[in-house]
């Protein structure tokens, strides 16, 4: 697993965070009303939502949706399908060759679990996906996951661990971690 890292709200940091996701909303929802066959249009798009100019040989079928858009980086012929979600604040990294299935979703935000800390950080943590993996529609792949090269993760499956090379991993999982306490009444 990779490591997670905070982000405290109500700061500086998070404001100019805060700034950068109402442009990502504005990009991609611009992004997600083009024709499809305006290519050329769909390529500038991604390239100001990445900040960086979209690679050549990469494919993104819209609708697509981004929190944040600088923390992905894609690799060449790098294949996204339809209605996927990116919440890229930790930092998404695909490899060559990667195949990504409609309604995918790859998320590396979230918040602590303590009660008491959840509206006080935002935590995120990268996930990187190896060279010629592919991930089955409407998997979940969540923060701080690596998965392996040229492993498979099926549809609708739920990864939140990392996945070795050379590895197919399916289906949705439940670990009970622990318990949480009760966020005292008189601190809500």
């Amino acid at each position: 697993m990779l490591e997670e890292r905070r982000i405290r709200t109500r700061t500086p940091e998070w404001r100019a965070i805060y700034d950068r996701i109402q442009v990502a909303m504005e990009l991609t929802s611009r992004l997600n009303v083009l024709p499809f066959s305006d290519i050329e249009s769909r390529k500038a798009l991604l390239s100001e939502l990445l900040g960086k100019p979209f690679p050549e040989t990469a494919t993104v079928h819209p609708p697509f949706y981004s929190t944040y858009g600088h923390g992905i980086e894609l690799g060449d012929r790098t294949f996204v399908g339809q209605a996927c979600s990116f919440l890229d604040l930790g930092g998404i990294t695909i490899g060559d060759r990667a195949m990504i299935a409609p309604k995918v979703t790859l998320i590396t935000e979230g918040h602590p679990v303590g009660p008491a800390e959840r509206y006080e950080f935002i935590t995120v943590a990268p996930i990187v996906i190896e060279a010629d993996v592919w991930i089955g529609a409407a998997a979940t792949i969540l923060p701080g996951v690596r998965i392996g090269h040229d492993s498979v993760v099926g549809a609708g499956a739920v990864v939140a661990k990392d996945v070795p090379p050379l590895t197919v991993v399916s289906g949705p999982g439940y670990v009970e971690r622990r318990h949480l306490e009760p966020v005292p009444a008189s601190e809500l």
